[in-house]
Parts: structure tokens; C-alpha cells; sequence
């Protein structure tokens, strides 16, 4: 038998692609047309391109670019990839998760904007949150962890006391920077050493504490 681990948060901090959705799908086709047009091997850029901001990902790739030129590629490539909902679909327990947060300290901290997470989250049939920090929010993309701090500014909770919710090495940095725990959610997380590591998030359970924190109980 699996032991369970308990862990005792004041808010939850969940990333979008990879965490509570599953976009792999076009995020693989976006990306892969992008190296294509730019020459680049599609292998290396997915290697990239997880968790960040598209503009952060573009400066890693092609180094010696403006970030001007950056900034307009991404714009486009939002938009583009907000068009494309072909295999967006949930990852399994997510609805379950995000129900039992309702009324419990919480927000989505994701790299996308605010049309393609809100695109995205309908498109797999999940609730958004009520505080979601988006590419709009920060100044500056995963692995920095200003998304994170903020959301736990926002909530009013001291970092040390998030859990952050994460599948990508950017997400999972991002979390270890800003001082809080993180639970890696599938194969790509594992490679980052995370806190604790799920399969998906059938195998998380979370419940109000008896004093208002968030207890969750991962299989």
C-alpha cells in the first residue's frame, strides 16, 4: 500500500498548461511551425518553450533577436494558438480538484494571457478561479517567480505557506524561488525534483482545515 502525504498550505497556487490542462497538443503544433519558419530543431525548442512566456522562450532560442521582434512573434503566436482548441482537454481530476477549492484560498498562475487561459480552461470544461495572475500581470515570465508572489500578495498568505501546483522545470523554479512548496503534476515534472510528485490529480484530494488552511492528502 501507497503511503499518503499530507501537506497544509494557506492558498494553492496552480499553473494551467501541463497542471489543469492538457494543450500539449497545439502547444507542439505552434511550436514546431515556429522552429520550422525560424530553422530551428523542434526537438530543442520543445525542450524550451514549457512554462515560459512565448517572448521569454523566443529570447532563449534565438538569443541575438530584439526583444521587440520577440514580443511581436508572441502576439502572434497567442493568437494563434487561441484559435486552436483541437485536443485541449483536461487533465484528469482537475474539475474534481478546482470544486473542492471553491471558497478555499486559491489562484491560477499561468503564462498565458488572459484570452488564451480563459479559451483554454473553457475548451477542457474547468472553472477558473477568482484570482488569476496571467502574462498581462507581471513584468516578468517563469522561471521568475513574480507570478507567484504576487498571487500570494493578492491572497493575503505569506509565500512560505503556498503550495504551488506545477509540471514544467520554468513552473517548478519559479516555485522554489518565490520560497514555496511544489507538487510536479506528470513525467515532465518529475525531471525537476519537485516536493512531491502526482501522475495526475486523481491523486490529490483537498479539504478546508478545521482553522481555514487548505489540507490536501496526495495519494
Amino acid at each position: 500500500m501507497t503511503a499518503t502525504t499530507v501537506l497544509t498550505a494557506r492558498a494553492l497556487l496552480l499553473d494551467m498548461d501541463g497542471t489543469l490542462v492538457n494543450s500539449d497538443a497545439v502547444v507542439e503544433r505552434c511550436w514546431r511551425r515556429w522552429a520550422d519558419r525560424h530553422g530551428l530543431d523542434g526537438d530543442e525548442v520543445m525542450k524550451v518553450v514549457h512554462g515560459r512566456q512565448g517572448h521569454a522562450s523566443m529570447a532563449v532560442l534565438l538569443p541575438d533577436r530584439p526583444m521587440e521582434q520577440n514580443h511581436a512573434d508572441n502576439a502572434r503566436m497567442l493568437a494563434e494558438e487561441t484559435a486552436d482548441m483541437d485536443g485541449v482537454v483536461e487533465i484528469p481530476g482537475a474539475a474534481t480538484l478546482l470544486a473542492s477549492l471553491t471558497g478555499l484560498p486559491h489562484a491560477l498562475v499561468t503564462s498565458a494571457d488572459v484570452a488564451l487561459s480563459t479559451a483554454r480552461m473553457a475548451a477542457a470544461g474547468l472553472r477558473l478561479p477568482d484570482l488569476r495572475i496571467t502574462a498581462e500581470s507581471v513584468g516578468a515570465s517563469k522561471p521568475d517567480p513574480e507570478g507567484f508572489l504576487k498571487a500570494a500578495a493578492e491572497l493575503g498568505v505569506d509565500p512560505a505557506e503556498c503550495v504551488v501546483f506545477e509540471d514544467s522545470g520554468a513552473g517548478i523554479a519559479a516555485g522554489r524561488a518565490a520560497g514555496m512548496r511544489v507538487v510536479g503534476v506528470g513525467p515532465r515534472a518529475g525531471v525537476h525534483r519537485p516536493d512531491v510528485l502526482v501522475r495526475d490529480l486523481t491523486q490529490v484530494h483537498a479539504e478546508a482545515a478545521p482553522d481555514g488552511a487548505v489540507r490536501l492528502h496526495i495519494d
